[in-house]
């Protein structure tokens, strides 16, 4: 499998209203912890039943996981897969376009682990000033 493309930003360069648009809705569904959550749990485990994911991330309602399902299959994120079986039989996976944005959310974990005697030792001073 080739490489992927390095894709460089350049901040001078005209934007696109439909980028901008894409992004700030990607920001704010990434942004969500459930969403997140779930992806992380699809990345780790691969192809999950409702029930299992429901069990799997922890503190999430059936009303908002169905929801967040439903959000990240209409970004193109997951494919649910319904099994014609009683009873039914309902499964997700992560697309490409699920890794590949799972992928980018790594960059996260890494720069997190990275710093975080930075950010605690910030957030210590800060709070100090009182």
């Amino acid at each position: 499998m080739p490489a992927p493309e390095k894709i460089v930003y350049d901040p001078d360069a005209p934007v696109d209203p439909r980028v901008e648009t894409l992004v700030n809705e990607l920001i704010g569904r990434v942004a969500d912890k459930w969403t997140l959550l779930v992806l992380e749990e699809l990345e780790d485990h691969g192809t999950c039943r409702f029930t299992i994911l429901s069990r799997r991330v922890s503190g999430i309602s059936q009303k908002m996981l169905t929801q967040t399902l439903r959000a990240m299959e209409r970004d193109g994120l997951v494919v649910r897969t319904v099994h014609p079986v009683v009873p039914p039989k309902v499964e997700y996976c992560l697309t490409d376009l699920g890794h590949s944005l799972g992928e980018a959310f790594c960059g996260v974990w890494a720069w997190a682990e990275a710093n975080l005697e930075k950010v605690a030792s910030a957030r210590s001073t800060f709070d100090a000033r009182g």
